[in-house]
């Protein structure tokens, strides 16, 4: 096993930061959770449940033998797009409201 392969895990654990994975009885690893998507992550269970089995790329080795891996390279994650909106009537609201406003700024309800 070196830097590159695509090898699967088992996903052991789920913190805030990231999910530990077991690639067999004597590696572990983590999936930091800026590996997981090219988008924002917002929760990482969104993307795993413990148990579940998935495929990995191997970032690097320490000499721990401890693995970090990256899911976002081996499988295809949906980034957020970007809606273009237009606006038919813009600030025309503000435009009308606001001299109502600025007159009645003051003014007791009772």
């Amino acid at each position: 096993m070196k830097k590159g392969d695509v090898v699967k895990g088992r996903i052991t654990g789920i913190k805030p930061y990231g999910a530990f994975v077991k690639i067999d009885e004597n590696i572990d690893g983590l999936v930091h959770i800026s590996e997981i998507s090219d988008g924002y992550v917002k929760n990482i269970e969104e993307y795993f449940k413990i148990g579940d089995v998935v495929k990995l790329e191997i970032l690097d080795i320490n000499a721990d033998e401890k693995v970090s891996l990256s899911y976002k390279k081996v499988n295809v994650t949906n980034k957020k797009k970007y809606v273009n909106i237009h606006l038919k009537i813009g600030f025309e609201p503000l435009k009308t409201m606001l001299p109502i406003w600025i007159q009645n700024y003051g003014k007791s309800d009772d």
